[in-house]
C-alpha cells in the first residue's frame, strides 16, 4: 500500500521533471531505497516476522531501555543545530525548519493512517497500532532531513543520521514493541515522505513567490 502511495506522488514530479528540470529533479536514489524498504515490509509481514521475534524473546528476555523514545530526534536536532551554529547545509535554517516540519507532518500522517487502518496487533499484545512503527517512521524522517542538508558536505552526517536512526528501529524490535516487517515499513515511510517533501520544496516556494507577487500588485 505505501509502496504503491509513493509511486503515485513520484510519478506525476518524474513527468514533470521532464517539462521543468529545475524544479523537479528525481533520481533514482530518491525512489528505490523507500519502495525497496516498504516492498521488504510487506515481504517480512507474518511467518518471517514472527520467527525473528521468537528469537529475539528467547536471546533477549531482560532488554528493556527507553533511550528509543528520545533518539528517534537526534539527527534533526543536529541538523538545525548545525544551521544554527551557521554550517552551511542545502537550505537556511528558517527553510530548513520549514521542510522538517512538512515531512515529519506528513511521514506520521501516513504512519499514524496506517495503524488505525491496518490494525495489526503488536508483538507484546499492548494494542493493535504496531504496523508500521511510528518511532521508526520519525527516526528515519529526521536521518533524510540530515542526509539532505548535510550529507554532501560530508558523508559521514548521513552514516550518523542512518546508523541513529537503525538502531532506534532495532531497538522497537528488541524491546518487543514492533515485528521486523513494521519498521521496515516505518523507515520507508520516513526517507519516501521527507524525499517527497524535499523533492517538492523548490515548487512550493516557487508558488509562494507567485502569490506574494500577485499580491503586491493587487496592492498596486
Amino acid at each position: 500500500m505505501i509502496c504503491l502511495f509513493l509511486c503515485i506522488q513520484i510519478l506525476p514530479q518524474t513527468a514533470f521533471a521532464q517539462r521543468d528540470s529545475t524544479l523537479w529533479k528525481v533520481t533514482a536514489g530518491d525512489v528505490i531505497p523507500p519502495v525497496s524498504l516498504g516492498l521488504a515490509g510487506l515481504i517480512v509481514q507474518g511467518k518471517i516476522s514472527r520467527h525473528l521475534q521468537e528469537r529475539v524473546i528467547s536471546d533477549y528476555p531482560h532488554y528493556r531501555t527507553n533511550v528509543d523514545e528520545y533518539l528517534p530526534y537526534a539527527p534533526g536536532v543536529v541538523s538545525l543545530g548545525l544551521a544554527s551554529a551557521g554550517v552551511r547545509g542545502k537550505h537556511k535554517l528558517g527553510d530548513q525548519v520549514i521542510l522538517a516540519i512538512l515531512s515529519n507532518v506528513i511521514a506520521q500522517g501516513v504512519t499514524q493512517s496506517l495503524k488505525r487502518i491496518v490494525r495489526y496487533p503488536r508483538p507484546n499484545g499492548e494494542d493493535y497500532h504496531s504496523f508500521p512503527s511510528g518511532h521508526t517512521t520519525t527516526a528515519f524522517t529526521n536521518a533524510t532531513i540530515l542526509h539532505e542538508e548535510y550529507g554532501q558536505r560530508s558523508i559521514l552526517y548521513s552514516i550518523g543520521g542512518y546508523g541513529t536512526a537503525t538502531t532506534v528501529g532495532a531497538m522497537r524490535v528488541l524491546g518487543n514493541h514492533h515485528w521486523l516487517a513494521d519498521v521496515l515499513m516505518g523507515a520507508g515511510i520516513g526517507i519516501g515522505a521527507t524525499k517527497i517533501v524535499y523533492i517538492s520544496y523548490p515548487w512550493m516556494q516557487q508558488q509562494v513567490r507567485r502569490m506574494k507577487a500577485r499580491r503586491h500588485s493587487e496592492k498596486n
